[in-house]
């Protein structure tokens, strides 16, 4: 039996067959024997009794890890992230439910490790509903069943099986899919094998431009002072029903200012239209007067 002093480690010069060497010397525990190490750690939080546990089930992390090399990341920080899992199984154990820490610790080794891949996997987030994060790790399986094409679009009648299976809307199918099968490239690839031109010459720029929102901000700035001048020349009626009726998102209704001023509603539309008038007129005026004057 190994000693408890020494913890096996991945390190980075790609020493995975060592560390695979040295778990092989933790045994697996009895019934009895995990039941007494879980006791004493949630009782007394014994150090060594943790040590224990999740050393001998670093065999298991390892074997759950080694499922998930299809994703293209180290194999070795998989099993990193499994044994983070392992810990915190550890952590929440209860030997009194009847279950094997085995398989509780299970679920949390898978979780760890899946979690790592929807972070590393891509620079975008892959999922963030559990209907995605279960489409992203069960999609690639279910094409292999239907001898789907690795490289390209499913066919409609795929797409539907695929989302009926998983229970996830087609669009969501289809969106995955294309994710699935572009990676990541750098905006900086060369798009020629002569280095010559990069991807990022071809992108368009769908924003306006700086000149564009310039003249847009100078000609909302004149339509308002134009406005605010115009509005001098109402009286406060009128200034307060062109600014309930015309100036906001919601128009008041006739209805409600007909009330508020005690009058009917076709007075308030027509003093509506009456100061409506004069602000169109009184703009106009402001715009031939700054014409001539320059």
């Amino acid at each position: 039996m190994a000693s408890t002093n020494y913890r096996p480690a991945i390190s980075p010069d790609g020493s995975l067959s060592l560390y695979l060497q040295w778990i092989r010397r933790y045994p697996m525990l009895v019934l009895e024997e995990e039941v007494k190490l879980a006791n004493r750690w949630r009782d007394a939080r014994d150090l060594a009794a943790v040590d224990k546990l999740v050393t001998s089930h670093l065999r298991l992390v390892a074997k759950i890890a080694m499922g998930y090399r299809g994703y293209g990341l180290p194999l070795g920080d998989l099993i990193s992230e499994g044994n983070v899992g392992m810990m915190q199984a550890v952590e929440r154990f209860d030997p009194a439910r009847g279950c094997r820490l085995s398989t509780y610790a299970m679920w949390w080794i898978r979780a760890s490790i899946q979690q790592y891949i929807l972070h590393s996997w891509s620079l975008v987030k892959m999922g963030t509903t559990a209907s995605q994060k279960k489409l992203f790790f069960n999609l690639r399986k279910l094409k292999g069943q239907m001898q789907a094409n690795e490289g390209s679009d499913l066919e409609p009648g795929q797409i539907k099986r695929i989302a009926a299976r998983l229970n996830v809307p087609e669009f969501e199918v289809v969106n995955m899919n294309r994710r699935l099968i572009g990676p990541d490239h750098s905006l900086n690839a060369p798009l020629r094998e002569d280095g010559e031109g990069e991807w990022m010459d071809w992108l368009v720029e769908e924003c306006d431009d700086q000149e564009h929102k310039l003249g847009v901000s100078e000609e909302l700035r004149v339509q308002r002072n134009l406005l605010a001048k115009a509005m001098t020349g109402l009286s406060d009626r009128e200034r307060h029903i062109i600014s309930e009726r015309r100036l906001k998102d919601t128009p008041t209704t006739l209805q409600h200012l007909s009330q508020h001023y005690g009058v009917s509603r076709e007075r308030i539309r027509q003093i509506e239209v009456r100061a409506f008038e004069k602000l169109r007129k009184s703009v106009k005026n402001t715009i031939i007067e700054h014409r001539i004057s320059c």
